[in-house]
């Protein structure tokens, strides 16, 4: 039996909504699981060297958690990966990569786990339940923890007519270095900035007034310290926004950037990959509709 999951990237924060907004974007990477095979990793597309093809893989070891948690031994297998998203950073690269493994050994499995289990689950592994939740739903996703820290969801509309802009560096920003770079404590001032922008960026998704985004993606809690690893982030979402952008903001932790857009995106990547190439970053860009569904999984 082959099982496939095919999971959206997604960009987590949009600005300022650091660490509860994620928007699944329509660029799918794959995880095939094949039952019953000798064991064996094949890895295709970005990042194929970077990966590790035993068992120290990213998948390999989310399918053994799997099978763990839910008391079962897992079958023999093999893995096929064919990665699209960007592995360089802020496109929720890893969490597709756990996402696609649950999915595929709950199948394996008989289905034991219901959508919540596998939420709880992928964000428990990944540590990031912003990504991992508008991966698995797909859409734009508010995602808080309870109590518990169990992830509670909310999806939001986004205008049919909006999608993504993304400037991808050449180089990467690791999450944990990215985090450690961010102060314990800040300004009051700066809170009560976030809050509103955050309020501003889900009324003008609501309502469908995308000239909004200019203002609501604005930030003072992450991106003023994350620019220390990545000095040009300034001047490519400026300008991303003087090309005609909505917003633009740090995707994830980064080092990818995204425009939100309803037109002009040639001109929008274009001008982020020349405002960067003046700054002396190499990259590339690429748009991408967003991700209206999550990730689906099927077997033969």
């Amino acid at each position: 039996m082959h099982i496939t999951a095919r999971v959206p990237a997604t960009s987590a924060n949009l600005g300022p909504g650091f660490d509860c907004f994620g928007l699944a974007l329509e660029l799918r990477s794959e995880v095939t699981m094949h039952v019953g095979a000798p064991f064996s990793i094949t890895i295709e597309g970005e990042g194929y060297s970077r990966y590790a093809r035993d068992g120290r893989n990213l998948i390999y070891r989310t399918i053994l958690s799997f099978f763990e948690r839910v008391g079962r031994q897992p079958p023999s297998f093999a893995l096929t990966s064919r990665n699209r998203i960007p592995a360089t950073g802020g496109l929720g690269s890893s969490s597709a990569a756990i996402v696609g493994a649950l999915l595929v050994a709950n199948v394996a499995a008989g289905r034991p786990m219901d959508a919540d289990g596998l939420l709880a689950l992928a964000a428990e592994l990944e540590g990031h339940a912003d990504n991992v939740a508008p991966a698995l739903l797909g859409g734009l996703v508010v995602v808080v923890g309870d109590h518990d820290g169990r992830p509670i969801t909310v999806s939001l509309p986004v205008p049919a007519e909006l999608s993504a802009v993304v400037f991808v560096p050449s180089f990467s920003m690791p999450t944990r270095r990215a985090r450690q770079l961010l102060p314990n404590m800040v300004p009051r001032r700066d809170a009560v900035f976030n809050a509103g922008r955050t309020a501003l960026l889900v009324a003008a998704l609501q309502a469908g007034r995308p000239e909004l985004l200019r203002i609501a993606t604005q930030d003072r809690l992450h991106q003023p310290y994350r620019s220390r690893m990545f000095p040009a982030m300034p001047t490519v979402i400026e300008a991303a926004l003087e090309a005609g952008a909505c917003g633009a903001c740090l995707s994830g932790a980064g080092s990818a950037l995204l425009a939100l857009a309803t037109e002009r995106h040639t001109q929008i990547g274009e001008a982020m990959q020349r405002a960067a190439g003046s700054r002396g970053v190499r990259g590339r860009w690429f748009a991408a509709d967003i991700a209206r569904s999550g990730a689906v999984v099927e077997a033969s």
